[in-house]
């Protein structure tokens, strides 16, 4: 099977900024680019194929038609399992929180959330929040919603470039300004907005808060540490290819692979497609009849079963498959 280059979908929201834009090329109708939606099936905006058979039509679409493709690991989802995004924070994200798939699919219709961060790239001192300080109760939760100090309480992280976040659904959360982030996320849109900065959206009005649900779905206790998974360096024909597993959970498996002139081969098989983002330099993808140039800010769709693939540059992506 052929691989898919794909075309994001494009939010302007609020706090974005020009990033996308200058470093990944993303073209938008607005000079702000706050997300880039680069494997999607998602009714809120979805991936569209750029060249070959399909082009101009959704990845949805194509899957529509060649459901082999997304391999065996994925029967036991409804839909297409996941979604990712490369984000640029101008500016604060709302501090938020989001459900699991019990109280999201019971009250929205759709999965809830769990996701995971790597840190692209940041500014000096730039800092997210991941979670509280300490165990508190339902009602001090409450209260700290309703008199505006829910960041007295919240647990603020200085990051650097290359960190790892896994966000469990239910962990309160923020990205700060001046971070660029890939996020790997379960295939939902559902977010519940706890603490705004009293800003105001579009309509000139304040942007809507979810309290309640907020209340309902919250894990009140300070989150666990990350786990660090060891960083596979690869010798022999593969010298100078380092292979890392940075997120492992029900709804997805992801991979920072970096090549520094070197090689990486892998075979994809019947259990799952495969996604690269490329995040920084170049590489040339061969597999049966495929030769590709994969550039900074290629977003690919391998299908299930495509068999072997190799590739051989100088450059680091990511890679997500279902296990």
């Amino acid at each position: 099977m052929t691989p898919l280059i794909l075309n994001a979908a494009l939010k302007d929201y609020i706090w974005g900024g020009t990033k996308l834009r200058e470093i990944y090329g993303r073209q938008g109708d607005s000079d702000r680019i706050a997300e880039s939606w680069e494997l999607s099936c998602h009714k809120d905006g979805m991936s569209v194929i750029a060249d070959g058979e399909y082009k101009g039509r959704t990845l949805n679409e194509y899957l529509r038609d060649n459901p082999g493709s997304l391999g065996t690991n994925c029967k036991r989802f409804d839909t297409f399992p996941v979604l990712i995004k490369l984000i640029d924070a101008k500016d604060d994200l709302s501090i938020q929180v989001h459900p699991d798939d019990e109280y999201a699919e019971r009250i929205e219709g759709e999965y809830g959330k769990t996701e995971m961060w790597y840190i692209v790239d940041c500014e000096d001192d730039a800092e997210l929040i991941y979670g509280l300080k300490r165990k508190i109760s339902r009602d001090e939760f409450a209260d700290s919603l309703k008199n505006n100090t829910v960041t007295d309480i919240v647990n603020r992280v200085k990051v650097k470039k290359g960190d790892v976040f896994f966000i469990k659904s239910g962990t309160i959360h923020s990205i700060g300004k001046g971070i660029l982030v890939a996020e790997i996320q379960q295939n939902s849109n559902t977010t519940y907005r706890v603490y705004d900065y009293g800003r105001k959206g579009k309509d000139g009005r304040p942007r809507e808060l979810n309290i309640e649900k907020a209340l309902d779905v919250t894990c009140l206790k300070p989150s666990q540490k990350q786990r660090i998974y060891p960083k596979l360096s690869l010798g022999g024909k593969y010298k100078g290819t380092s292979v890392q597993l940075i997120g492992d959970c029900e709804y997805f498996t992801t991979s920072e692979i970096k090549l520094c002139n070197s090689l990486y081969c892998r075979n994809v098989d019947e259990k799952s497609f495969c996604h690269f983002l490329v995040l920084e330099g170049k590489c040339m993808l061969d597999g049966t009849d495929t030769h590709m140039c994969l550039e900074k800010g290629t977003s690919l769709f391998i299908p299930a079963s495509s068999g072997e693939i190799s590739l051989k540059g100088n450059c680091s992506m990511l890679c997500t498959e279902i296990n």
